[in-house]
């Protein structure tokens, strides 16, 4: 049985045990030293209590995001520039055990207790929620029986003061045997203090107190650690490995005969002998024991000068996250925000634009005359690195704004609010609520989210979600978004915006249906455990940092896409094909690529959009979508002088040509063009996370889904539509 976040209940229940709270640890070394030139500290914590925006605000924009080394795990790393010296530090997944449900959990576990997998943490911060001490101190215990030396950031100080919660710092430090530090890394407070408490345990590491379990366990618990062998206590801290081996847990490199005298020795506690009727009963009495030792630590620490009373955020919760409010106030949220980017970000993408078209260009025209350069230099600068970058970046301001609003909702606490909304729609396709988390992260980019369904403890769960996130709309489809949108539609592009994003959560849903009544028939349901952080008002910081990091990693991803996309576009553009000019001079729709595109267009006819222009977009598309928006501006800069000087630019030029595909329908030829977009394969870098998440033949199977689904609904668009419209 895996333990579950502290309840109340459970406290209440536990036995209190007489004996002492804590007691010193085992006589071990502290294993593994300080490097003084690289000191490594992880951020250990259940979700939601603070620990990444600590991990931002200590860290900053000098952070990366990686597979831990050996595993298939994403982890943050960064520096962070103390007063005291530089210290690499590790933001660890969020948990609620040591015992892994999933296989971010497992990573956790594995680093704090695994001396052979290497990276094991010269410090451990373990971030604990004041304002729900209960629910953080169980984690806590578990830690504090692996050994590693570690320091309490009390977080959420700010919140557990406005509620009337009182914490004594000092009386839960003797108690556990290691620093505590009262924080609000939102707005900094604390953080000197805290600097100056890791400095000094990083110069004089020590082993933490331990929970006392009771006599009985505490006995057994030593009978086990004697049956030990040499390797095993030196890969494994000795506590932890013998309440690991007590409660049956499989531990790889324990000779088969220890784990058998451990049995023994929990089945002797649990008043029988070894049997599969009885596996669970060990792990329970620990489990009890460490709910005991939390009723006894809040008994000590904790003053409550008011309670019983509902708070406005209760009150704010039953508007928010009721049945039959929660739904239109998420899909209100969501049209401000898309509404909110287009029209704030028209202005500043048109300057942006202009800028690129006229004084950027027309410098860098003059400097290729100087320089002497051909003819063929000149296009590839001009028409293809100056018009496909340009127009891309020109969409920067949109990315930005978009998320600044996006880092708003989580920092206020609203996101996750929005988590239990959608609970009830994810259980109508088999998903439990946590799905949910990496959808969220797929509205930013696919390929995240794919490594985000490690957080689901049901592998069938997570090749379902893993099948589904490509339909969750991206940040690189919003550009293509609001530039078709904006030409299209003018003042209702937000809206048209807003619609397409609707669209994709129907996709998932739809899908999501089709797929459990099919390949995954007879899912087991979970159900949804998930920490409401307080409500805040955002900090300007933490935004900004927020914000700078993600269009950091847009730009980073999309920059050497979109150059490699736009030389090799132009290097095809610039192959003649059946005999007609030279290299460089040749007209595009008479290149290689130009061959290409005019051959899939008939396949679009149907949708209302069959030439070769967009065409052309949607073969790049394939690679990355944010290479769509820059290939239109190559395809029609370089092609034909009418093509390249429609009124309204790229925009102009795109209604154009869907204008004559359409046989004057362009509005549902459009739409389509949209739906398809939406529906079909993200881009190559997602498929190559999918096949490493959910493997080869079910990512295939879900790029012939995804390619057969976007067609039918093009052209489904695009026929009922020209009824209409």
């Amino acid at each position: 049985m895996s333990e579950q976040p502290v309840t109340k209940a459970s406290i209440i229940k536990a036995p209190v045990t007489k004996a002492l709270l804590t007691k010193p640890c085992c006589d071990e070394d502290v294993p593994g030293g300080v490097n003084a030139g690289d000191p490594r500290v992880a951020l250990v914590g259940n979700p939601n209590v603070g620990k990444s925006t600590l991990f931002n605000m200590l860290t900053g924009a000098r952070q990366r995001i990686g597979n831990w080394p050996g595993k298939t795990v994403s982890v943050a790393q960064g520096t962070w520039r103390s007063p005291h010296g530089e210290i690499t530090l590790i933001d660890l997944p969020g948990t609620y055990s040591l015992v892994p449900g999933s296989p971010d959990e497992a990573l956790t576990r594995d680093l704090l207790v695994d001396r052979g997998m290497g990276g094991r943490p010269d410090l451990v911060v373990i971030t604990v929620d004041a304002a729900n001490l209960a629910r953080n101190l169980y984690l806590l215990a578990q830690v504090m029986e692996t050994g590693v030396p570690l320091v309490v950031a009390l977080t959420m100080v700010d919140i557990a003061k406005s509620r009337g919660i009182q914490i004594d710092a000092g009386r839960l430090s003797e108690l556990i045997g290691a620093p505590v530090v009262p924080l609000v890394p939102r707005r900094g407070e604390g953080v000197a203090e805290f600097d100056r408490v890791v400095a000094r345990a990083l110069a004089a590491p020590r082993r933490p107190a331990v929970p006392v379990l009771g006599e009985d366990i505490e006995a057994a618990l030593a009978s086990i650690t004697a049956e030990v062998p040499a390797e095993s206590a030196v890969r494994y801290p000795a506590r932890w490995l013998s309440i690991a081996l007590l409660t049956g847990e499989d531990v790889p490199g324990v000779p088969e005969e220890t784990a058998a005298a451990a049995r023994a020795a929990g089945a002797a506690l649990a008043g029988g002998e070894p049997s599969d009727d009885e596996p669970d009963d060990p792990e329970l009495l620990v489990a009890e024991q460490r709910y005991a030792w939390v009723h006894e630590v809040i008994a000590h620490v904790v003053t409550r000068r008011r309670a019983g009373r509902a708070t406005w955020s209760d009150r704010v919760d039953r508007v928010l996250t009721s049945r039959w409010f929660g739904p239109p106030i998420f899909l209100a949220v969501m049209w401000a925000v898309f509404a909110l980017t287009t029209k704030a970000a028209a202005p500043l993408m048109a300057g942006f634009q202009g800028f690129v078209d006229g004084p950027v260009s027309a410098g860098a025209g003059r400097l290729l005359d100087v320089l002497g350069a051909g003819e063929t230099i000149r296009g590839l600068v001009l028409n293809g690195l100056i018009a496909g970058v340009g127009q891309v970046l020109s969409f920067v301001p949109l990315m930005a704004i978009m998320f600044v609003l996006l880092s708003v909702l989580e920092d206020s606490g609203y996101l996750a609010r929005a988590a239990f909304v959608v609970d009830r729609l994810m259980r109508l396709i088999g998903l439990p609520g946590r799905a949910f988390l990496p959808l969220i992260v797929g509205f930013g980019c696919n390929v995240p989210a794919l490594a985000g369904t490690r957080i689901l403890s049901d592998r069938r769960h997570r090749l379902l979600t893993g099948l589904l996130i490509p339909f969750v709309t991206c940040s690189a489809r919003l550009t293509v978004y609001v530039l078709v949108a904006t030409a299209f539609f003018g003042s209702a592009a937000g809206t048209v915006v807003f619609a397409m994003y609707v669209l994709s959560i129907a996709l998932v849903i739809g899908m999501g249906l089709l797929l459990r009544g099919t390949l995954f028939r007879g899912m087991a349901e979970e159900p949804l455990v998930l920490d409401l952080p307080p409500y805040r008002l955002p900090a300007v910081r933490v935004i900004g940092a927020q914000s700078w990091v993600k269009l950091q990693a847009f730009l980073k991803t999309a920059s050497g896409i979109i150059v490699a996309t736009v030389t090799l576009v132009w290097l095809l553009s610039s192959i003649p094909f059946g005999g007609q000019g030279s290299f460089g001079r040749t007209p595009i729709e008479h290149s290689v690529f130009g061959a290409a595109s005019h051959a899939v267009a008939p396949a679009f006819a149907p949708a209302g959009f069959g030439d070769w222009h967009a065409s052309a977009a949607l073969i790049t598309g394939f690679v990355a979508k944010e290479a769509v928006v820059s290939t239109m501006a190559q395809t029609y800069s370089m092609g034909e002088p009418a093509d390249g000087h429609q009124p309204g630019g790229l925009g102009g030029a795109l209604r154009a040509t869907i204008e004559q595909t359409s046989r004057g329908h362009p509005v549902p030829a459009v739409l389509a063009f949209l739906v398809f977009l939406l529906a079909y394969t993200p881009c190559m870098t997602t498929v190559a996370a999918q096949r490493a998440e959910i493997g080869g033949r079910l990512t295939l199977f879900g790029i012939g889904m995804q390619l057969t689904l976007a067609w039918l609904l093009a052209v489904a668009v695009f026929r009922v539509g020209s009824l209409f419209l």
